[in-house]
This record gives structure tokens, C-alpha cells and sequence, in this order.
């Protein structure tokens, strides 16, 4: 790789690590203010809570690196034309393909980032955060429960304490639990204390009472008891086995998934879309470059305005995104429609290819230009101080 091709891509890979993160980091607060509840009515430490919402990075880098790597390249081609070093480098009698091929390394430096990131790394944080919010649950008296508030710690079932004494005993326990639609139960007790031996985690609680609402029934049911068991074991993580999320399934099980996986047996579909739309994913980076050079990356004079070619590769871009997007939505039923992500794929690197070999300059039809330049006139006339 030569002088050019070295500052080509130190600029492009620089610009593209500094877009990374800053979008990243913008997204990630966004999605973690969601869940500040984990510091707040549960409890958690600071190291819990960016520990939790920090393992769904990858999948956000999955999303964000193509992105980040089309406004990388317009930049880096925009400041190669401002300073008209595409032209000097054209009049040197440098070909588009050798500019072409710094961008290229740096696409597959991304592909490869993407295809790690598809393949282990986004599964492998969403299992962790399921894990670690599961294992949070599993403390929820203990630990998340504050006393004095309403605390849900699962669907449907929420807990309240008056007190926690320094010896552990909890004092004035409500417990309201509303999984079964058919049936509402609310446990009021006026102490309990937590029980944990082999056979499970237990909350054991002294003199209260049980009411039982059925639908359809006027009247609850009020059962007095002076201790009663309440199994907390169906809250923690390690009682049950964990049933994955296709999007927590690494690549590999997307290819070979096991013919006795009940949730494979129900949904074959989403499991086929799944894996299409991770092998498509490394792909999008190098198309993305394809499209950006094709529209950006031929030599013009400073007369010649990029604005309409930057509408047209973004446009070529978010195009070629939505194709995929649709593929995957509708191959879930109809399988032949995962074929149209490759076509848009063959499309867009055939014609973009194409434009850089030839070394063409795609501009819009004249009629375009020239009104939006009447437009623009009039409003800056209309902004002109008078």
C-alpha cells in the first residue's frame, strides 16, 4: 500500500472509529436511561447498571458500522475534492480503481469487525444481559426490594415491605401476583424472612392472609394462615433452562439448528431470515463504499456542485437497506423473498463497479439541476438582507 493509499486510509478509518463512537455512545445513553430503574427502585450499584446496559454495544455496532462507514468515505471523498487532490491525482494519471482500493481495505476491515460482531459477539451479550437481569431477579428480595416501595419483579407480580429489620426479618409484606388471567392473588403478611437451603429460595411468612379472586366470581376467597411459603425459585435464573431468543443464537445454530429445538420445530421461518440477514450483514459495509465511491469518488471542478450526488448515494444506500430489511421481514412466510437482498447486493456492486471502471460521473437529468438551482436562488434572495 503506497503514501496515498496509507492516507487514504488512516483519514477513512479514523473518521469512521470517530463517528462509531460518538453515535454509539449517543444511542447507548438513550437506551440505557430505560433502565436506570435497575439504580433507582432496585437498587443496583452504578457497575450493575453500565455493566447490563453495556452488553447490548455490539449489537448496536452491529447496526451502527455500515452507517458510520458510508459517512466516513463522503467525508473523506468531500475533503479530497474541496482540497482538489482527486484532481491533481487524476491529471498524475493515477487510476479510480487504486483510490477505489484504499476505501475498499478499509470496508473489509469493517466486513470482518461486522462478521465477528453478527456471528458471537451481539449473541453472546444479549444472552448475557438475559442471564445477569434474570440473576438480578433472583435477588429481588434480598437485594432489589426497598422498603417503602411498590417493586415488580416480574410480569404481573409486585411486592411491597414496610420495613427491613437490621436481622434480616421484613415487616408488613404485601405481595400481589397477576400471571394467571383466570385468577388474582394477593398475600398480605405481617412478617416474613427468607429462607435458602437445597431445595430452593423461599420467603416465609408469619400470621396473614391469602385471597384468591377468581373471574366471573363476586366474592374473593380468604385463606388465614399463621406461616405460609412462598417459593421464590421461580424467579431465579438457574431453576429453569434458559430458552434463547433467535437473536441470541449464534450463527452457527442459525445454520445447523437442532431438529428437536421446539422453538426451530414452531417458527423454521424466523430461524431462516435470521441466518440470511446475518450473512447479508457483512456485506452492506462493502456495498455501502461501493455506492458512496460510484457517486463521489470521480474527479470534478469546484463549479460542479456534490450536493446532488451526496442525495443520490444516500439515497442508493438507504434503498438497498430497506430492500434487505423487507427481505428479511417477508422471507419469514414466503422464502423466495430472501433472494431479493442478494439481488439489490449483485445490483449494487455490478453498476457500482461498473461506474468506477469506466470512470463515470453520475449526475442528475439537467432538468434537475437547473431547477434546483432556481430554487435555490429565490430563497437566498428571500434571506438577503435588503
Amino acid at each position: 500500500m503506497g503514501s496515498i493509499s496509507n492516507y487514504i486510509f488512516r483519514t477513512t478509518f479514523g473518521a469512521f472509529l470517530l463517528v462509531l463512537i460518538s453515535l454509539t455512545a449517543l444511542i447507548w445513553v438513550t437506551q440505557a436511561l430505560r433502565d436506570i430503574d435497575l439504580m433507582t427502585s432496585q437498587g443496583q450499584t452504578i457497575l450493575v447498571f453500565v455493566g447490563i446496559t453495556g452488553l447490548i454495544v455490539p449489537l448496536l455496532i452491529l447496526v451502527i458500522a455500515p452507517i458510520a462507514l458510508l459517512i466516513a468515505t463522503a467525508h473523506t471523498l468531500n475533503k479530497l475534492s474541496n482540497d482538489s487532490e482527486i484532481i491533481v491525482m487524476n491529471a498524475a494519471g493515477m487510476s479510480p480503481w487504486r483510490l477505489f482500493r484504499a476505501f475498499m481495505s478499509v470496508a473489509l476491515v469493517v466486513s470482518i469487525l461486522v462478521t465477528a460482531i453478527s456471528a458471537y459477539f451481539a449473541p453472546k451479550g444479549l444472552r448475557m444481559l438475559r442471564d445477569w437481569l434474570t440473576e438480578v431477579r433472583a435477588n429481588v428480595v434480598s437485594t432489589i426490594v426497598q422498603p417503602g416501595r411498590f417493586t415488580p419483579i416480574q410480569n404481573r407480580v409486585t411486592i411491597h415491605i414496610r420495613e427491613r429489620q437490621r436481622n434480616g426479618l421484613l415487616i408488613g409484606i404485601f405481595l400481589d401476583d397477576q400471571r394467571n388471567v383466570n385468577e388474582r392473588i394477593t398475600v398480605m403478611s405481617e412478617s416474613g424472612e427468607l429462607l435458602d437451603n437445597d431445595n430452593g429460595t423461599y420467603l416465609i411468612l408469619h400470621k396473614g392472609q391469602i385471597q384468591r379472586q377468581e373471574v366471573g366470581k363476586p366474592e374473593p376467597t380468604i385463606v388465614v394462615f399463621d406461616r405460609y411459603a412462598f417459593d421464590l425459585a421461580q424467579f431465579a435464573s438457574g431453576t429453569q433452562a434458559v430458552k434463547y431468543s433467535i437473536r441470541e443464537r449464534y450463527l452457527w445454530q442459525l445454520a445447523f439448528p437442532d431438529p428437536k429445538d421446539q422453538f426451530y420445530i414452531e417458527q423454521p421461518g424466523q430461524f431462516r431470515a435470521e441466518l440470511h440477514d446475518r450473512l447479508a450483514a457483512p456485506l452492506y459495509p462493502l456495498a455501502f463504499v461501493v455506492i458512496a465511491f460510484a457517486y463521489l469518488g470521480s474527479p470534478r471542478t469546484n463549479r460542479q456542485s456534490r450536493a446532488l450526488s451526496m442525495v443520490g448515494a444516500i439515497s442508493g444506500v438507504a434503498l438497498l437497506r430497506l430492500i434487505g430489511f423487507a427481505s428479511t421481514v417477508f422471507g419469514v412466510n414466503a422464502p423466495w423473498m430472501l433472494a431479493l437482498q442478494y439481488a439489490g447486493f449483485a445490483i449494487a456492486f455490478g453498476g457500482g463497479l461498473f461506474v468506477i471502471h469506466r470512470g463515470l460521473i453520475i449526475e442528475p437529468p439537467a432538468f434537475l439541476t437547473n431547477f434546483v438551482a432556481v430554487v435555490t436562488e429565490r430563497i437566498s434572495r428571500r434571506l438577503a438582507p435588503t
